[in-house]
């Protein structure tokens, strides 16, 4: 049976991510065997332990990766990949942690990687929605930058690019190899991942999902993040101009992946 990681990037969610992993774990998956990475960033509110506790609550199926300083979305997530094949996963599925990423669309995820090396949980495609209480301007920004910007700029023909919640064939990512290639963080961070794994000749698939407005804390998305990433948009397409296709079967994981610059950093699971 294949091996699903499901990473959990965290920053000061103490409260969200006991919800989030009882939730995760309750989702029947009978495809696959799936576990937890949770990756914290050294949060000062006490996520790591929180985390830890986790763990020690469910040792098969929960991990945490304890990063020793907050250093952006992008490198997180590059780390956690790179933990999660090494602990032998088949498949990687990155969600965020705040509730706005629901357990219950696991499911449609996980059934169209059979048709696919990368499935993104879509808000805008078709059937995909996202919180009825979005301010206007916020749901107008948002959906101009995926189904207009990004797509005449990169030709992507993608509808949600900025998304975070999918699932990757391990072999895609190798493919991408986002350890040498990837520039960007945060924002800009899923848009690379999405252009890259088209350029390598990926699958790629858009499953609906609702998109809720977050439950508990506060959003870390702000009108600079989107700027900045609007302008790193614009340097992805000559960045990128000769990847090529490669033969997704054949391709091996990078020698020499990139690792976060952290001076230290270290998981835990309790078995």
């Amino acid at each position: 049976m294949p091996k699903l990681t499901i990473c959990l990037p965290t920053y000061n969610e103490k409260e969200n991510l006991p919800l989030m992993v009882e939730a995760i774990l309750a989702v029947d998956l009978p495809q696959v065997s799936h576990g937890i990475l949770v990756v914290d960033d050294n949060s000062p509110d006490g996520t790591g332990q929180v985390a830890d506790e986790l763990a020690l609550k469910h040792p098969d199926r929960v991990s945490v990766l304890h990063r020793t300083a907050k250093e952006g979305l992008g490198k997180a997530y590059l780390h956690a990949f790179k933990v999660a094949i090494d602990q032998g996963a088949d498949l990687i599925l990155h969600m965020d942690c705040d509730g706005s990423h629901r357990p219950e669309d696991l499911p449609k995820l996980v059934a169209a990687i059979d048709s696919a090396d990368l499935v993104i949980g879509s808000r805008y495609t078709k059937g995909g929605s996202v919180a009825e209480n979005w301010p206007w301007y916020r749901k107008a920004l948002s959906a101009f930058a995926n189904r207009i910007y990004i797509r005449s700029i990169l030709r992507t023909g993608i509808n949600d690019a900025t998304g975070g919640f999918r699932l990757w064939r391990k072999e895609a990512l190798f493919a991408v190899d986002p350890w040498n290639r990837i520039r960007s963080s945060g924002y800009a961070f899923m848009i690379e991942l999405t252009y890259l794994a088209l350029r390598t000749g990926c699958r790629v698939r858009e499953v609906p999902i609702h998109f809720p407005e977050r439950s508990l804390g506060k959003s870390k998305m702000s009108l600079k993040i989107q700027l900045e990433a609007a302008r790193a948009v614009l340097a992805m397409r000559w960045r990128h101009r000769k990847v090529a296709r490669v033969s997704l079967p054949d391709v091996t994981m990078p020698a020499t992946p990139l690792l976060p610059s952290s001076p230290a950093t270290k998981t835990s699971e309790a078995s």
